[in-house]
Formats: C-alpha cells, structure tokens, sequence
C-alpha cells in the first residue's frame, strides 16, 4: 500500500483528457466521547495547522485526537520504554527527527558479519531487510501479475469461455484472475501511451510555434495571430498556457504521469520481470528463511513512506525541531518489507516474527494488496503476535471501498466474519472536516472489519534527507493509532494487547452525523456504519480509560 497522494494536478486531468469482528463488552466510564452534528470552523494557526491531527475537537474545532490533553493527563506518570516494529519501505533512520529514538539491538555487534545473539539475523542493529540489496530501491510485481504468471501457461490457447470452466475444474481462480490482470494492464498501458504521446505532441507543437513566430518564447496573445495556420498546435499550447504553466512545467507534470504509469507497465504489472532476483531466496518456501540484510534504509530518495509512517509515531518530542511524533517514550524498528509494488506474504509473515521476537509491543502496518496466495503464513504470525502479546495497527486502504465485500489482504478474518486473533486493529481515514466530509474521499470502509478511523488527510510528516512534507492515506491514519496504542503501553504496561486494541475502539469519539460514503457519487450514510466502533481516534479518553481500568476506578 503506498500513500494515497494526486500524482497529477486536477486541471491538468482534466486538459489531457479534453484533448484525447465486534467490540467487545467493557465499561466505558464518564468521559465525552460524543459530539452532534455542527459545522465547525478551526480556530488554530496555520503554522498549528500542520499538526491538526494532534488537536481537540472542543478547544481547536478540528476532530483530532486530543494528543495535548492526553499528556496533560499523564504529567507525573511513570512510563515505560515501548519498541515500535514499523513494516514498511525503507526509513531514513539518520533523519534529524528520527535518529535519536531508534531502537538498537544491544546484544549485536555492529558490522563484524556474524550473528551475534544467534537471532538469524546478522548485524541487525536497527532492524531488518528483506528486499535485500543496500542502498537500493526494491521494484516489484503487483500479487495479480505474480498470480497471472504462475499459472497462465495451463491456459495458453483458451477461450475466455474455456478458461472459466476451466478454472472452475482446476479450482485456482484464473478466471478471476485473466480479467482482473488484463484489465488493470490494458488500463495503465492506456495511460501510458496517453502520457507519452501527448507529451510527444505537446514538445513537437511547441518548436513549430517557436519557428512559425520566429521567437524563443511566447505567450497566449502570440498564439492567436496564428490561430488560423496552425490550428491544431494552437489548440493545444493554448490550453497549456491557459492554465497558468509554462510548456516547460507543463512537461514535468507529463514526466509524472510517463513515470507512474511506465513503472506499472515496465514492473508492476510486466510478466518477465523480476524484482526478486536482487534477494536470491525462494519466495514461495517460508522455511527458506536466510535472507535479506541489515540495511534498513534502502535507497533513500525513494523511501519517503517509510519515514513518513516512522515520523507520525515517534518524531522526537525533545528536540525542538521539526516536528512533534505521538509517542514520548517509544523506540523505531525498521523492518523494511514493503517494495514498490505489492509485498510477498512471506516478507510480512517473517517481518512480524521479527519485530516480535525482538521486542516490539506494537507493530505498524501501513500496507495492503487485493490477492494473498499465501495468507495462511500471515495468519500464523497474526497467531505468534497474539501469543507474545503484540498488537498489529493495519491501514485499511485506500481504495474507497467496504472491505466487508472487496478483499484487502492482509486481515485478520478467513471470512469477514470471524477475527482469528484479537490483537489486531484496522484503521480508517479521516479529514480535519467536522461535517458530512469527515471520511477521507479514498478511505477503504467496512462495519465489520475496518475498527477505527484516525487523522488520514494532509498529514505532516519527516520525509528523507532531513525533511517534511505532508501526505494523505489510510498509511498515515494507522501510525496515529499505533502512536497513541505505544502511549498506553508505555503508561500502562499491565494491559494486554487486546485490551489496548478495546480501549482505542471504545474510548474513541463517536460521531453523529450522515456523512458521503467514500467514492459513492454523493451517496451518505451515519458515520457510525463505516467501521466497528463508529467512532474515531481519541488520546485522552484512551488515557483515562486505560487507567481506569489499571487502577479500578
């Protein structure tokens, strides 16, 4: 799952395409955890405005997780260490805001090439990966090519209609799999072409107006004195210019589009092609288990994610720079798992494993896939997590769907009714909007299998190379949820997992109101039908509820 961010500007688009499981029982105490319906107009600066997340709904106007009052709240309480297993694309742990809370392995010696503490794992002194190479980006497949490749040869030759009845008999869901694969490839390639002949057209237009004018440069009034010879490149460098870019700026925007869509072309969704090979292990043995390196970082131009997701959580709050994480007293380790492209089970399986057994109390999980041929191995980490007290924080994706009927791996229900686990919470994502737009227009829904939703929507986060930018996606609201899930098990050690997945369900702000179902052309329903609880992430109500409990008030 990548962050949910336009790649291209809405007036661009809009030019190009002219011209071509249940919460369970707990006593809730006396707390507001309620607020009807009103329109509110934020009352924060700016600058403030950057961490609206962090605000409180009744002081700020703005539905954020009330992160101020919390710490008020715990001032003069003792905390705990908590180690945080962020599972992502890489992380630029040498970030200004990042360094100086980085979990270290101290029972490893750095770079002597042996494994030390005898964990499988050499040199791991910050964390682990498993996309192998150093200092590298990690392109790979989406699940549906790896799918598509692994059994179209049975199928060479056939019919549409031969390849359903087929399947059926083999009982491998290629049907399913031949069109979904065809379509989204017939889709990006459409897209790329489009990119990359439009931008041929548009550089050619230009340097026959620049000779046709006798001139290096131009602007819009130039083009109408020619209208009439050159009717077609007019046509176009008028719309270009129109829309306040140069025909330079114009091209970079088009490269954006060259490059998304050639990637799925060229890798995602590209047969042949094989981002495996830079690991050299077997993807489809979950016992082949030494692999990968300890180079967290990855190729750090390309690992905003990572550090966007890490940065969310536990950017330090002592440091006076920056920003403010969520978390005061938490450690990052970087389990780097996550490609450009769609994650293997087997690297996820084994990265929770790994963040388990070596400490972490929460897990993030900012990722996510449509086909998960090997969802049993994650299934039994979800298990090993559970059985070592470990809460996982999913983002429930950013497809604007009910995952009570689209698949969005990986979960913790073999059938969208049953969790096998309970230590496991998925987040949705929310605007800074305290009206009908609360939900993010993308955010994936599900009123029984997405259980909270958190600040999603311009997020302000670290990004690589010491610096911040803000990002929107359901990858940005779970590090607010596990965030605030590291805060309780720092204050409050004595809670399980499971009871800190309840608390940040039941203590959450319910929200009253009829509000646009994500990508439902206009469509509403009460917010409290997109999730479990119905409600959203809150900090202090959790703080108080925790202590409640811990201390049986």
């Amino acid at each position: 799952m990548r962050i949910f961010k336009s790649i291209y500007l809405v007036a661009l688009a809009a030019i190009t395409l002219a011209s071509c499981g249940s919460v369970k029982n707990m006593a809730v105490p006396t707390m507001d955890t309620t607020v009807n319906a009103t329109t509110k107009k934020g009352t924060i600066s700016d600058e403030d405005f950057n961490h609206w997340a962090h605000a409180d709904l009744v002081t700020d106007s703005i539905p954020g997780m009330s992160l101020d009052k919390a710490y008020k709240f715990v001032e003069g309480k003792t905390s705990t260490t908590v180690i945080v297993g962020v599972i992502d694309s890489g992380i630029d742990i040498e970030h200004e805001d990042l360094k100086d809370v980085l979990w270290v392995n101290a029972k490893e010696i750095p770079v002597n090439g042996i494994d030390d503490d005898k964990n499988g794992y050499t040199d791991d002194i910050y964390g682990w990966n498993f996309l192998g190479g150093n200092g590298v980006s990690a392109p790979e497949q989406l699940e549906i090519t790896r799918l598509y490749k692994k059994l179209s040869h049975k199928y060479e030759g056939k019919t549409d209609k031969e390849i359903e009845t087929l399947s059926k008999v083999n009982n491998d869901n290629f049907a399913a799999i031949n069109k979904s694969y065809k379509k989204a490839y017939d889709k990006a390639k459409k897209q790329y072409d489009f990119y990359s002949t439009f931008k041929s057209t548009l550089l050619k237009a230009n340097e026959t107006i620049k000779e046709k004018l006798g001139k290096s440069s131009y602007v819009l009034e130039d083009l109408q004195a020619i209208a009439a010879e050159n009717k077609e490149d007019v046509a176009i460098l008028s719309r270009v210019l129109g829309s306040g870019s140069t025909v330079e700026e114009y091209a970079k925007q088009l490269d954006g589009g060259i490059k998304y869509f050639g990637s799925q072309v060229n890798v995602m969704y590209k047969v042949d092609f094989d981002g495996r090979a830079i690991v050299g292990d077997n993807p489809e043995d979950i016992t082949d288990v030494v692999y990968g390196n300890p180079h967290v970082i990855g190729s750090v131009d390309d690992e905003s994610h990572g550090t966007h997701v890490s940065g969310i959580i536990l950017a330090n709050r002592n440091n006076n720079i920056g920003m403010k994480g969520v978390a005061n007293n938490a450690v990052l380790m970087s389990v780097r798992a996550v490609p450009d492209g769609d994650e293997r089970d087997k690297d996820v399986a084994l990265a929770i494993r790994y963040a388990v057994d070596n400490g972490a109390k929460v897990i993030n999980m900012s990722f996510g896939k449509s086909w998960s041929p090997n969802k049993e191995w994650v299934f039994d980490a979800i298990k090993y997590a559970e059985k070592n007290d470990v809460l996982l924080v999913h983002a429930a994706g950013n497809d604007g769907k009910d995952i009570d009927v689209s698949e969005n791996w990986p979960n913790d229900t073999t059938d969208k009714i049953n969790e096998i686990a309970d230590n496991v919470i998925t987040v949705g994502a929310m605007s800074s909007n305290y009206d009908e737009n609360i939900p993010a227009t993308f955010s994936n829904y599900g009123q029984k299998n997405v259980d909270v939703f958190a600040p999603g929507v311009q997020i302000y986060s670290t990004v690589p190379k010491n610096e911040y930018a803000k990002y929107d996606g359901t990858s940005m609201a779970a590090p607010e949820v596990a965030g605030v899930a590291a805060l309780i098990r720092s204050y409050f050690p004595k809670l399980s997992a499971s009871q800190v997945k309840h608390i940040l369900m039941n203590s959450g702000t319910q929200v009253n109101m009829e509000v646009l179902v994500p990508k439902k052309d206009g469509a509403k329903a009460n917010f409290s039908t997109l999730s479990v609880s119905g409600k959203v992430l809150n900090a202090y109500n959790a703080l108080v509820l925790a202590d409640k409990m811990v201390n049986k008030k």
